[in-house]
């Protein structure tokens, strides 16, 4: 029922899928962008419907409480403890290496509005775990949903951001002029100079 729910919803709005989505991949991390619109929750909630992809996304354990905790749990929501003095990027591989299948899909950018920087916690997790990323991009323009091939991160942590934002550069969200760019690239890319020097 769940899975002739998405389907339909993609088919009534038009959105369709390219790329392969590779079952055989039993633990990665699902990269969504350019997130610029509200509507990019209900598109990625019918194409996990659709597919019958087994995902979660992470929130802050305090949206986990009655009435509502329920229904984000059933949404594929997953509580994670952000207080300082918590480790995220450590607790989340800790999941990856106690389970024989997990994914979680996020969006880098962490809002709707243009960003100057992504949260890369992503990228460092799926090193950590030694796990692929699996970039997805929600295009309004053709109204397609792309899975990218999966990769996983490599030592040249430049050419592998380089790798991220150019596929995302060319996907035109809801919103286009908030997507990612070459500007966002050039500031990620200072950004992890100075850590390293």
């Amino acid at each position: 029922m769940v899975q002739w729910l998405g389907t339909f919803f993609l088919k009534l709005t038009g959105w369709k899928v390219a790329g392969t989505y590779h079952r055989e991949i039993k633990k990665y991390i699902i990269v969504v962008g350019p997130h610029t619109s509200n509507w990019d929750f209900f598109i990625a909630v019918a194409v996990r419907a659709s597919l019958q992809i087994k995902s979660y996304y992470l929130a802050k354990k305090e949206i986990f409480v009655f009435p509502f905790g329920a229904i984000f749990r059933a949404m594929g929501g997953f509580p994670v403890d952000r207080s300082r003095g918590h480790n995220v990027v450590k607790m989340v591989t800790q999941l990856f290496d106690s389970r024989d299948e997990f994914a979680i899909a996020l969006a880098p950018e962490g809002t709707r509005r243009k960003v100057k920087k992504l949260k890369t916690g992503f990228y460092f997790i799926a090193k950590a775990a030694n796990i692929p990323i699996i970039l997805t991009g929600f295009d309004y323009s053709t109204r397609t949903v792309t899975f990218a091939e999966p990769f996983y991160p490599t030592d040249d942590s430049e050419e592998d951001f380089r790798h991220i934002i150019n596929f995302f550069s060319k996907i035109k969200g809801k919103h286009p002029h908030q997507g990612m760019d070459a500007a966002l690239l050039k500031t990620i890319i200072k950004a992890r100079q100075s850590e390293n020097n």
